[in-house]
């Protein structure tokens, strides 16, 4: 898969809830800096990291808006459409960056605006 590709099964298999096969998007040595789970190395790290997000929204959707691909460079622009477990909704514009080496995701990290996700505080 080509950039645009990893970019566009990200997105799909996010809103699909398969979390496995996100995973498997991810180098076995993927670091990501995430708002709110903090900086997060390794893919096992990760995929046990992910096994929580079934419990910590009840809906979850993030639509991408822009993909912006430079050879392994690219970003993401999208929009975020959630429900917390407590049933709070979350609407969030995010902004993704992402490198991409031999067709895995290495290193990504995010930005959006946190006030919408202090609702998972009070689950």
């Amino acid at each position: 898969m080509d950039a645009r590709q990893i970019l566009q099964k990200y997105y799909e298999y996010a809103n699909a809830g398969d979390w496995d096969r996100w995973c498997d998007l991810f180098a076995d040595d993927q670091v990501m800096d995430e708002q709110l789970a903090g900086h997060i190395e390794g893919l096992e790290v990760l995929r046990s990291m992910m096994k929580g997000m079934g419990t910590m929204y009840r809906v979850f959707h993030n639509e991408p808006v822009h993909f912006l691909v430079d050879g392994e460079k690219a970003a993401a622009v999208s929009h975020l459409t959630a429900v917390s477990a407590s049933g709070e909704p979350i609407e969030a514009e995010v902004m993704n960056f992402f490198r991409i080496v031999d067709g895995k995701i290495a290193y990504m990290a995010n930005y959006h605006d946190t006030v919408p996700f202090q609702v998972l505080s009070q689950d």
